[in-house]
């Protein structure tokens, strides 16, 4: 019996130490966060249909508690009226966002603290779309109580992003900002293609239109067809017009294509460091299948 018990904590503690990270116990002396006098509270916005105690599991999800100071509101679905045109006003509005201003030239963090819930938008997506509204240097953490698609967090990143800089976001940008998001999304959702891949197909046409400056829908079109070839991405032709159709929006907007094109390396970098080596790795996920089934095995094996 003795032995069984031995056995028994020998494989709680191997699993435990598998699973767990480590842990120190010195004591805690980071000092407490401060108030950014310079660039202002962070601001948190939360989906108006969202109850009391869904909106306070969005407070521990984004830890507003730990921050010094906030700035709270809401995003409705009148706000979504405003910045998108032909939306639905009555639309339910759940994702919610915390925004921290940063120092000009920091660029765009985006983190998805509750990724289970937001169901079809990536952070690298929200990026994306961000930077063609006009946002920039900001981190962005999202949140929503149960499963959404996560679009109206967006609306609600520009609704803060206007509060706390005191600046008025192009309307046309913010539109195209949603036709990016939509794309994006119909791209994963009917064509197949992995998010990460959309992401990265997104980035690449995005810095190939900013860096050549295309003139016609043509030129447009042919960016958009060489990266496609470059990625191996393969897509129905009514998908791929819809491709071509939202770059031809976004190679029309009022932007400082050689700003933008630095800010698109960022996210591009983002990606690659994000998923590149080990999506490609089939190698690497191969031999953590084989140590949890082995691992199991091995435990199996004691009580034999």
């Amino acid at each position: 019996m003795k032995k069984t018990w031995i056995k028994i904590l020998t494989a709680t503690m191997l699993v435990f130490g598998v699973m767990a990270p480590a842990t120190g116990f010195a004591a805690d002396n980071t000092p407490p966060k401060a108030i950014d006098e310079k660039l202002g509270v962070p601001i948190v916005v939360y989906g108006a249909n969202l109850s009391e105690a869904e909106k306070e599991s969005v407070k521990k999800s984004l830890k507003v508690n730990e921050e010094p100071e906030v700035e709270e509101i809401t995003v409705s679905g009148q706000d979504l009226a405003k910045y998108i045109k032909d939306s639905n006003s009555s639309s339910r509005m759940y994702s919610s966002a915390k925004i921290t201003r940063k120092n000009a030239g920091e660029g765009l963090v985006i983190e998805i603290v509750t990724p289970s819930n937001i169901t079809q938008v990536t952070s690298e997506m929200y990026a994306n779309a961000m930077l063609t509204a006009g946002i920039e240097d900001a981190t962005v953490q999202v949140a929503a109580p149960k499963a959404v698609t996560g679009h109206s967090a967006l609306v609600g990143i520009y609704k803060a992003y206007e509060v706390k800089t005191g600046e008025k976001l192009d309307t046309e940008r913010t539109d195209v900002a949603n036709d990016e998001l939509s794309v994006a999304t119909t791209l994963t959702q009917s064509a197949g293609v992995e998010d990460a891949k959309v992401a990265e197909l997104l980035t690449e046409i995005k810095k190939e239109i900013a860096e050549s400056k295309p003139a016609t829908k043509e030129e447009v079109e042919k960016i958009v067809q060489e990266q496609l070839n470059k990625l191996e991405i393969n897509l129905s032709e009514k998908d791929r017009q819809l491709l071509v159709d939202l770059m031809n929006k976004i190679s029309k907007l009022d932007i400082d294509f050689g700003k933008w094109s630095e800010q698109l390396d960022d996210i591009s970098n983002t990606i690659k460091e994000k998923f590149g080596s080990l999506m490609e790795d089939k190698g690497f996920w191969e031999s953590v299948k084989n140590f949890f089934a082995n691992l199991k095995d091995t435990i199996a094996s004691w009580f034999n």
